[in-house]
């Protein structure tokens, strides 16, 4: 199963659909699981100007229950989707190597300290509908 990566300025976020506990399971286990959860993720942090840096962090990962049901009333349908999302985080700073001269080397991302299953928020999110 690949991982989805969605970037918003410097900041790294593991979204994909998923409820709050920390995941310790083997993969055999990844493939059943349903809830939400701190897991360990490698990404390429990279900024104009530096090499880029292998970086392992924490991130959700998970699967969340949804719904939609019909109503009478516009909009005609009542919709209940939440997504596997950062309830709380830390940030962490590291220095990306050779730099170019004039070029802050450092980068800031965030590290799950808790996820849970709520609504997607764009102000920390890309949000995609179908």
């Amino acid at each position: 199963m690949k991982l989805a990566i969605l970037f918003l300025g410097p900041m790294a976020l593991l979204l994909l659909a998923g409820c709050g506990c920390v995941l310790g399971a083997s993969s055999g286990n990844l493939h059943t699981f349903v809830g939400c959860a701190v897991r360990e993720f490698t990404f390429l942090a990279k900024k104009p100007g530096c090499k880029g840096l292998r970086i392992t962090t924490d991130a959700c990962w998970g699967r969340c229950e949804t719904w939609e049901k019909p109503i009478l009333e516009p909009p005609y349908i009542e919709a209940h989707h939440r997504v596997c999302t950062y309830n709380e985080t830390k940030q962490v700073t590291v220095k990306l190597p050779n730099c170019a001269p004039g070029v802050d080397p450092f980068y800031t991302y965030p590290v799950a300290v808790r996820c849970d299953c709520g609504a997607c928020s764009t102000a920390t999110t890309e949000c995609e509908t179908i």
